[in-house]
């Protein structure tokens, strides 16, 4: 191998790195000049300018891009969004009108710098491509002109006409200004908000003021007489209606108390003889339904005499058959009790004597085997032991072996015992349950026709009925505590007998245990039995419970009955008697037959004891009496005045009226059924005493001479 050889290798490979190396550095140029266009590069959106000096001139680009070299140019940022902002007139700075009115005035304009490049560059070079979209500036610079055009526009309007031609106003207030403001475009204006200037902020010392103040005061003083006109036309018109409804009003009530008092007199005649005719229908009606209850009662009776003695015999089967069924409860019980007792001491018996002979086998085998080791060399003496220990520990293992399966046997056959009595307890009781129930459906069924009836007597008999229940409940939990109590007892006694046999020997101990745990499992079973037996006593407590509040219930009822046939009987012979009583002294003409006798003077009695309850009962009646029939008539004058004052009446407006029409005034005041009830009997009784037609002047008069002859006029 040669120099040569070796050395093309070499040089293919060094130039391979050194092409490598000008692409690596290559690539990296690229990507410093990418990053740094990248950074120069500035892009804006369309609401911003970039404005660019540098180089001489000056350069404005919107909603593009700009190469920007940091040394070489310098660059601005230029907000060409829409500004708003407001000029406020008010006070005694407000707008004065045409008129010369002052008027209180915001409008709000709405500018922003003209996105074409000529205006852009014209912003930028006079104010600044920071400073030309800011608040201040635009206020520094359109301030005064804007304010300027408010005046100019608004001395074209009066006040009226500024205020209806909102849009007319704004419109002249754009073309004053104009649109094109060196580089600015005012877009739009706003008339925020445009009221009259209080009087009290207007000068009387400004002749523009005072003009505004003697106008206002001539065109508001104008309304205010026309509207004082209005008002005072209102007032008469309402006052002449008033006059004249109160003069057909009492046109209308004067007909209105005369065809009352017609109805009235009409009325009379025909309840009079409508009373008669229906006083003598009603007596007959009443014969004929005290007929009918009389016959009624007498059912009732006969009803609830059945009713009583079927009760009775229910009673007598129920207490007969709840006595032959727990004579056979008891009876099946002790049968039970017995045989359970016999089995166990038989098992008891097989027992024991199980253990006895397993017992004489082993002992048995044990003599055997020592007989057989006997024979044994001495020689052997050491084996020998071995082998006896090792037989005496197999023994002893069989031996526990086997008193372990026996007592093991036992516990099982002592287990299924005590469940078969338990699940013969329960069959017991469930039987004693249904039987119950079918009883208490029977019961139910057979006073179910008469419970309504009884309801009277249970109603009265319930708080015994239920203390009953109570003693029986209590009773059932008694039974329940004690079956328990005696389960614990016989459990303690069974666990105490089974730690004494546990010391004796380890099959003696399982036997003890499983002993002990039947007689816990037997007597837990009894406390079943027992519980379940109160429970069903309690159905037949609810059963004999229900019995007795329906019992209880018809002799309430029947008793009511009774008692108030005895109070219409006395009722009717007290009435009899004062019947009797009344006419043995009186002197009678009989006109009439067929009962009209008895209705006559039962209608005159009732008639006359009406008119003494109103006469007593009503003060005003009472009054009346005491003026016309005692002749105190300074007192009827006293209460009649009292009864205008209550009425808030004029005595010098009613004292032309008649008495009968001043009473007629006064219903048609009432407010309350009683208080026209009391004014048409007044009405009345003034008619009968013949002082109806009177004016109310003479029993007003005060004068003592009015009042003997208003007392003669009464007599």
């Amino acid at each position: 191998m040669t120099w040569s050889t070796l050395a093309t290798p070499l040089l293919a490979e060094g130039l391979l790195t050194s092409v490598l190396i000008g692409v690596g550095i290559l690539f990296v140029v690229l990507l410093g000049i990418v990053a740094t266009i990248k950074k120069c590069y500035m892009v804006v959106g369309p609401d911003q300018a970039i404005v660019k000096t540098g180089m001489g001139k000056m350069d404005v680009v919107t909603g593009n891009g700009m190469l920007i070299v940091p040394v070489i140019h310098r660059y601005e940022l230029m907000d060409l969004s829409l500004k708003s902002f407001e000029i406020s007139r008010q006070g005694s700075e407000g707008l004065i009108c045409k008129d010369n009115i002052r008027a209180d005035i915001k409008v709000a304009f709405f500018i922003r710098v003209d996105s074409s490049e000529e205006e852009m560059k014209e912003v930028a070079a006079s104010i600044g491509a920071r400073r030309c979209s800011e608040l201040e500036t635009l206020r520094e610079l359109f301030d005064a002109k804007f304010s300027e055009a408010l005046k100019t526009v608004g001395k074209q309007f009066d006040f009226v006409e500024l205020y209806d031609e909102r849009d007319k106003f704004k419109d002249e207030i754009l073309k004053v200004i104009g649109t094109d403001l060196n580089g600015y475009r005012l877009d739009d204006a706003a008339i925020d908000y445009l009221e009259q200037t209080p009087l009290e902020l207007l000068s009387p010392n400004n002749i523009l003021d005072a003009e505004g103040i003697k106008k206002i005061t001539e065109l508001t003083s104008a309304e205010k007489v026309k509207e004082n006109q209005f008002t005072r036309d209102k007032e008469k018109t309402l006052k002449k209606q008033d006059v004249e409804a109160e003069e057909t009003i009492l046109a209308l009530e004067r007909q209105r108390v005369e065809a009352v008092e017609k109805q009235k007199r009409e009325i009379a005649e025909i309840t009079a003889r409508e009373q008669a005719s229906a006083r003598k229908v009603e007596e007959e009606q009443r014969l004929e339904a005290e007929r009918a209850r009389i016959a009624t009662e007498e059912e009732l009776g006969i009803a609830s005499e059945n009713r009583d003695r079927q009760i009775l015999v229910a009673q007598r089967n129920k207490e007969k058959t709840d006595a032959v069924e727990l004579e056979r409860v008891n009876r099946d019980r002790d049968l039970e009790a017995t045989e359970r007792l016999r089995v166990v001491g038989v098992a008891e018996v097989e027992k024991e004597k199980a253990i006895e002979t397993e017992k004489r086998n082993i002992q048995e085998v044990i003599r055997e085997r020592v007989a057989v080791e006997r024979a044994v060399v001495e020689e052997q003496e050491r084996i020998k032991d071995t082998e006896e220990i090792a037989k005496a520990e197999r023994a002893k293992k069989v031996q526990i072996t086997a008193a372990e399966m026996k007592a093991e046997e036992e516990l099982i056959r002592q287990t299924k015992l005590a469940q078969a009595e338990k699940e013969s307890s329960e069959l017991l009781a469930e039987k004693i349950r249904i039987e119950a129930e079918a009883k208490r459906d029977a019961a139910e069924k057979e006073t179910a026709a008469a419970k309504m009836l009884a309801e009277a007597d249970a109603a009265k008999a319930a708080a015994a009925g239920l203390a009953e229940a109570r003693v029986q409940e209590a009773k059932a939990v008694s039974l329940e505590k004690e079956g328990s109590a005696q389960a614990t007892v016989l459990e303690k006694k069974a666990v105490a007998e089974a730690k004494g046999i546990e010391a004796k020997a380890a099959a003696v101990e399982k036997q003890g245990m499983a002993e002990a745990s039947v007689e816990l499992e037997k007597y837990r079973s009894e406390a079943t039995g027992i519980t379940e037996k109160a429970e069903a006593m309690k159905i037949f407590d609810s059963v004999g419970k229900e019995h007795e509040e329906f019992k209880l219930k018809l002799n309430k009822e029947k008793e009511v009955e009774i008692a108030a046939i005895d109070a219409q009987r006395g009722i009717a012979e007290s009435q009899a008697g004062v019947v009797g009583e009344a006419l043995k002294a009186a002197r009678i003409d009989i006109v009439g037959g067929d009962g009209e006798f008895f209705d006559q003077i039962t209608s005159a009695v009732k008639g006359g004891k009406a008119i003494d309850r109103f006469v007593y009962n009503s003060r005003v009646a009472t009054d009346i009496k005491d003026t016309f029939f005692d002749g105190n008539a300074e007192y009827f004058r006293d209460q009649l005045t009292k009864m205008i004052g209550q009425f808030n009446l004029d005595t010098d407006g009613v004292k032309d009226l008649s008495i009968a029409a001043l009473i007629a005034k006064m219903m048609g005041m009432a407010d309350t059924d009683d208080m026209r009830s009391q004014l048409t009997s007044l009405l009345g009784m003034a008619g009968s005493a013949n002082i109806a037609d009177q004016k109310t002047s003479r029993l007003l008069g005060g004068s003592s001479d009015n009042g003997k002859k208003l007392k003669g006029g009464l007599a």
